[in-house]
């Protein structure tokens, strides 16, 4: 059996919620813990002349590809960097329903031929497939997931993919003499700016919690335990695999 330790507080690797109702809040009221945020990795956006030293005119596009909601904000930041007037003829691909309604802080929807895919990049292949003669651009991270140039190149389009923002590990030097009973990933990166911020970490008494088996396989691979993961079919949130696991911890109070 292991033993459970009261958990009093919790590290979530993450900014804070912006909305009022967000569940941590109510696991923190709900449960009497102390539940602090904070980003492990940020973004940060490159600048536009890195941006022309990858070959990149914005003049040669006709269609964005849109993965994330950053790519979203640093599309258009640079597009006013460079001084490029976006055309109301431009399309967008985006991977998300999310994506598609971000977009809407930079250009009246109703106007614009925006495509949406369901969830994963794969879904936007037949879209894509549609427009083929469209010369697409990808705004995109340092850390693009292989499968999407993939699926790309085996469209036969004319596209480029460009880094127009990178994750950068943040400095959390000043919680080294700081202890929290639960720390929270979301992935390997978040393990990657624990490490590189305490090369000493260890584990000790502390519960790690992860959301996704990438994370999970980033924990172990850094030869720490998994104490609560999600999602599961039980605990599909990371808030309910925590609420689930603090229930057992805190009983024996």
């Amino acid at each position: 059996m292991i033993h459970h330790m009261k958990v009093k507080t919790i590290l979530v690797s993450q900014p804070e919620p912006k909305i009022e109702n967000s569940p941590y809040f109510d696991l923190s009221e709900k449960q009497k813990v102390k539940i602090d945020f904070r980003p492990f990795i940020h973004v940060e956006g490159v600048p536009s002349k890195d941006i022309r030293q990858q070959k990149v005119d914005l003049n040669n596009y006709t269609a964005i590809i849109l993965t994330s909601r950053n790519a979203v904000d640093h599309f258009f930041r640079v597009a006013e960097e460079m001084r490029f007037k976006v055309p109301d003829s431009m399309k967008y691909f985006c991977q998300s329903e999310a994506v598609a309604y971000y977009l809407q802080k930079y250009v009246v929807y109703r106007k614009r031929k925006i495509y949406v895919g369901k969830r994963n990049f794969a879904d936007l292949s037949p879209l894509i497939k549609k427009y083929k003669d469209e010369k697409f651009l990808l705004p995109t991270t340092d850390k693009l997931k292989p499968e999407v140039p993939e699926i790309l190149n085996g469209l036969n389009i004319n596209w480029k993919e460009a880094v127009f923002y990178k994750t950068v590990i943040s400095d959390l030097s000043d919680l080294e003499n700081v202890t929290y009973d639960i720390l929270v990933f979301f992935s390997p990166s978040g393990i990657e700016s624990l490490f590189h911020n305490f090369p000493e970490f260890k584990q000790n008494d502390t519960k790690i919690a992860v959301f996704g088996n990438t994370t999970i396989k980033a924990v172990e691979e850094k030869g720490l335990r998994v104490d609560i993961a999600a999602p599961t079919p039980e605990t599909p949130s990371m808030t309910m695999a925590l609420q689930k696991y603090i229930d057992k911890a805190n009983k024996g109070k």
